[in-house]
């Protein structure tokens, strides 16, 4: 049975970590106090700030950053930054005995969604393909707070994932299926094939998303997913958008859904605002989901948070 990390309230401390590419410090510091005006207590990571290159500080650095907030009592979320590049080298790293001892709610997407799915299976912890700390700012759209603030502060039996007014999902192939959730950025998830942290899709229901890849680069890391039985494996697949995808040979993104992945005959639902997207649907990474492509309907059909008071 997966872990479902404590619920998350107003007053509770929540961890800021950087765990792939390094963020300005004038953007860290305006998303915190967005935070505290929310009434969230803030701790940082001590290389919250770092940069080597184009990571944020080394691989242990990063780690060690996570595994301080997993540790600390009075962190009730771990909020990294951003995502960017390199969260997979943090994964040697990390201690999962004492993650599950002590199992927090992680939230984000992009490069983030690596770690997201290795809690989920190294772990059997929920995590959430929801928002990073760049979003805590004003003129984010209020779906996407509401999104994720009912995944996170609310307990409930049951969950319907809606996208926003006048963005329909849309059934491709008719099924009624129902595993759990996995998935996030495509690219990150190619980068892990091969190695001890790929992911898992076996009796699964498959996320996607993308940004700013050519169709052609779509194609081809959709391609190796497909080589590497994680399309065989899995019982049904949701594709959330594909931001600032260009056309490459003619062919779009969705020339690429009804071409490449229809003709798997996986039920299958699109057009999911999701990951990198303006508008953000909270996705619970390792819990139970229904996929209706009948109705058109994705339900969260198990609670996603405890009501448990202690870390």
């Amino acid at each position: 049975m997966s872990i479902r990390p404590p619920i998350l309230r107003r007053g509770d401390t929540i961890g800021i970590v950087t765990l792939g590419s390094p963020l300005a410090a004038s953007i860290i510091n305006a998303r915190i106090e967005f935070l505290r005006a929310l009434d969230f207590n803030v701790v940082l990571g001590q290389y919250v700030y770092a940069q080597n290159g184009f990571l944020a500080g080394t691989d242990e650095q990063r780690a060690s950053d996570l595994m301080r907030m997993f540790q600390d009592d009075q962190v009730r979320m771990i909020l990294p930054t951003r995502g960017g590049t390199g969260v997979a080298g943090i994964l040697p790293y990390l201690d999962y005995r004492v993650i599950r001892n002590n199992p927090k709610i992680v939230t984000g997407y992009s490069d983030i969604t690596v770690l997201l799915n290795v809690l989920h299976q190294y772990v059997d912890l929920i995590t959430f393909h929801s928002l990073l700390l760049i979003d805590f700012k004003s003129g984010t759209p209020d779906y996407n707070f509401d999104q994720f603030f009912s995944a996170t502060s609310v307990y409930s039996l049951t969950r319907t994932i809606l996208n926003p007014p006048g963005m329909p999902l849309i059934s491709r192939i008719p099924g009624n299926v129902t595993g759990q959730l996995v998935g996030g950025n495509l690219t990150s998830f190619v980068d892990t094939l091969g190695t001890p942290f790929e992911i898992d899709t076996r009796g699964k229901i498959l996320l996607l998303e993308e940004t700013h890849e050519p169709t052609n680069t779509v194609y081809r890391y959709l391609n190796d997913l497909k080589l590497a039985g994680k399309f065989r494996d899995c019982i049904g697949i949701i594709m959330g958008e594909c931001t600032g995808c260009l056309a490459a040979y003619g062919q779009s993104y969705e020339d690429v859904i009804t071409e490449f992945l229809i003709p798997l005959g996986k039920p299958m639902i699109t057009n999911l605002a999701s990951g990198h997207g303006i508008y953000k649907a909270a996705l619970p990474i390792g819990a139970t989901v229904n996929l209706d492509s009948v109705n058109t309907r994705i339900t969260i059909v198990e609670p996603t948070v405890s009501i448990s008071q202690s870390v």
